[in-house]
Parts: C-alpha cells; structure tokens; sequence
C-alpha cells in the first residue's frame, strides 16, 4: 500500500510542477505584454472548459479541464486586412473563412478598447520580447533546478569508499562470472578490506580519487600494497597483493574496446577485487550553465529528428519492436517514470527527490526549445512573423517605398491549424504508446 502511495505521490509531484511551469510561462508573456500596454483579456492554464476563473482588473484568471498547456488573451492579434482599414466581411473558401474568422474574433477583442493597446500596433521588437518571455521563464526555470540538483543534491560519482568486495577472482573473459569452490580468492577480501572502508593511501601515497587508486592496483600486480584505510573513524593499515587478471579495456565512451576483426580488446592487470561506492558530490556553479546547454543540445537533436522517431515510436506502438528509451516520451510517460521512482525504497528520499527535480529541469529546457520552433502557434512562429515584418519593413525604407505594414499573421491560421492537428496526433500517439508499450527504469 506504501508503494502505491509512493507511486501516486510521484505523479503528482509532476503533474503540480508541470503544471507551475505551464502557468510561469505564461506569465512571461502576460508580464511584458502588461507592461507594454497590451489589453490582455484572459489569463488561463489548460483548454476546455473552464473548472474555476476570478477577474482582476481588465483579466480573467483561471483553470481548464484539460492541462495541456495554457494560453493569454492578448487584444489585437491579427491586424485588419489593410493597415488602419476594416477586416473584410465576407469570404469564400475554407481557408479564407478560416482567416476571417481569426480577424472578426481579433477585432472583436478591440471592441471599446484604445486600438493603441492592441498588440500589432507595438513595435516589433515589443512583440518578440512578449512572445519569447514564455520560452525564457521555462529557460529561467531549467536553469534554477538544474542549479538545485548540481549545487544542492550534487551527482553521483565515485568516491574514495569501498562499496562492495568480491569474493573471488574470475577473469572478465569467462562464461560463468559465479564463484566456483575452486576459484581463488580476492586479494582485497583476503587482505582484510571491507565495504564502508574509505582508502586514505597505498604505499605512502594518499589517495583522492577512485581513478588513482585503481590505477596503482592495476600497475602492481604481484607486488604488495600497503594500504591505509578510515573505517568508522579509526585508520586501520592492510596489507594485499593485487593479481594478474584480465580485462576487457574500455573506450572512452566506456563500452568494450574492439579490434579490427571486431573481438573484445583485452589486458593483464593486477586485480584486488574491489569495487567504489557512490557518492553525491556537489557540483560548483559554474557546472549549471553546461548542463543546460547539454540538455538543450539532446533536445534540438530530437527535434531535427523528430519524425523518424515519431515513425519508430509507432512500429513500437502498433507492433513488436521495443521502445527507444531515449526517444520521445509523453505526459503519461513521464509521470509513470516519477512514480516509479517514487516508489523505490531502495534508494534516499533525497535522491528520489532530486531525480524528479531533474525531471521537471528537462521538462521546462524541452518547452524551452520546442517553443521555439518558427511554426504558428508556437511562440516560435509569432517571432519569425515579427522578425519578417522588421525585415520587409527595413527594405521598403531602404528602397523608398511605403511602409508594408503589419504582417498579416491570420493568412497564417490555415497552416496554425495544419500544426495543430500534427501537435495534437503527436500528443496521442505518446499517450497511447506510453500506455501499451511504457518506458520503464524498473
């Protein structure tokens, strides 16, 4: 019952920070688009229908049914057909009604209300802080958990400690890697070392890193190791023999080195049989910033290959193939990943804790990113409008020409509608993959 708790916990713990994360991107448009006089109607988190709202001032705040992102209510949108003239009112065509429907529904947001507040009369450069301050707060937010996990949790790396000691010795080539009655012992468990010990030096040299430790074993085989160790606060000297035994040599991707025939390179290096615990390990300030950047690097990769992994998660969906776990995975995914870690009583709290702020860090450097993406509705789309429009603007003056005017974003809204629909079957596709073929760290 504990466990199942556990597990709900998780979810909602998710669902709660994605949820403050949906609404703070929000504010970072509403925020600015205050500030730069815009009327803004509506302040809401989801779509549907309405659960509860309250009015403050010209706006309404509230929440909606479904919590699949959220939106503000700016007035003036879309501009009029001609600069300063009337939308038109009578259309033929789906798409032209599409259009004209997104400028009567414009227009309709000006009804006695100064046009000076409406959002296509600000300047261009006005608008893209408008629209990039929703892409920014998720940034903020990424930077500030990925600050909290680093600088407060820290990572898990080796440590100085041991954390386990073997029994025997198995060369890393053998079939059965189980002790058998005629397999010699470890040197490590014959010298007297135990879990817990914390190495302090080997033959006079203090030792402050796993690496260097295992360093000097592998360098001595057949020699013997004075080892000074900590063990509940009391230094305790050993004495051991590390091996000759061999093992498979590693690239620096850390998987198992080939030749050119493709066999497994291996060594002979002395062996004690002895293995490092983890340890988090804070990270300094400085280590933020690059692990942002890391993770907006993973995410844009996705991105760019987004259909061919949509593609493979479908034949997974529909078929045998397994999921990737490093493709895309959606809500249900992600809150079925925060329960089960939640629910695992074999690890800290602290480190179940901090693994759900690294979750939220990802989840708002992947809004971040994909929010960019210059297509209609994403903020992304309003930007390279804005950017266009500057440009357009820039050579009409250049050539003496008249001011263009705004850019006409409602003759967008067939192709909004075209990336909704995609959005929107990409969204169930994850739902439904999540459901029947999970991604699991169980």
């Amino acid at each position: 019952m504990d466990t199942v708790l556990l597990y709900i916990l998780g979810i909602l713990i998710i669902l709660v920070g994605l949820a403050i994360s949906i609404g703070l991107h929000e504010v970072g448009h509403l925020l600015p688009a205050k500030k730069f006089g815009v009327r803004v109607s509506q302040y809401m988190i989801g779509f549907g229908p309405t659960i509860f709202s309250w009015r403050r001032g010209e706006t309404e705040y509230g929440i909606k049914a479904l919590p699949l992102g959220g939106y503000i209510s700016m007035a003036g949108m879309f501009p009029p057909t001609r600069p300063g003239g009337r939308s038109r009112t009578a259309t033929t065509g789906l798409f032209d009604t599409l259009v004209q429907d997104a400028r009567s529904a414009s227009a309709e947001t000006l009804v006695d209300v100064d046009e000076s507040r409406a959002f296509y009369r600000l300047p261009v450069l006005k608008r893209i802080v408008i629209m990039l301050g929703g892409p920014t707060m998720n940034l903020l937010l990424g930077i500030l958990f990925y600050a909290i996990v680093l600088c407060g949790f820290g990572l898990p790396q080796l440590s100085t400690t041991i954390g386990s000691v073997n029994e025997c010795v198995i060369a890393a080539t053998s079939e059965n890697q189980e002790c058998a009655a005629d397999d010699p012992a470890a040197p490590g468990l014959e010298a007297g070392l135990e879990p817990g010990d914390r190495i302090v030096s080997m033959n006079g040299t203090a030792i402050e890193s796993w690496d260097q430790a295992t360093q000097i074993i592998r360098q001595s085989p057949g020699e013997q190791l004075a080892i000074v160790v900590d063990r509940n606060g009391s230094e305790v000297s050993l004495t051991a023999t590390p091996l000759l035994s061999e093992r498979y040599v590693l690239d620096e991707n850390g998987a198992i080195a080939e030749d050119e025939n493709g066999d497994p390179i291996t060594q002979e290096v002395g062996f004690l049989g002895i293995g490092a615990a983890l340890e988090n390990v804070r990270q300094p300030v400085t280590a933020v910033l690059p692990a942002v950047g890391d993770n907006i690097a993973r995410v844009v990769g996705i991105v760019i290959t987004l259909p061919q992994r949509l593609i493979d998660v479908a034949e997974a969906a529909f078929g045998p193939e397994e999921r990737d776990p490093n493709g895309p995975i959606g809500v249900v995914g992600i809150g079925r990943i925060a329960g089960e870690i939640t629910s695992l009583n074999s690890i800290a709290v602290a480190d179940r804790a901090s693994s759900l702020i690294q979750i939220l860090a990802s989840l708002n450097v992947a809004l971040f990113v994909f929010n960019l993406i210059p297509l209609m509705p994403l903020d992304g789309g309003h930007v390279a409008g804005a950017v266009w429009e500057a440009i357009r603007r820039g050579f009409a003056k250049l050539r003496g020409k008249p001011d263009p005017g705004p850019v006409d974003a409602a003759r967008f809204i067939p192709l909004t509608l075209a990336v909704s629909v995609v959005l929107g079957a990409m969204t169930l596709l994850l739902i439904y993959a999540d459901i029947v073929k999970p991604i699991s760290i169980l």
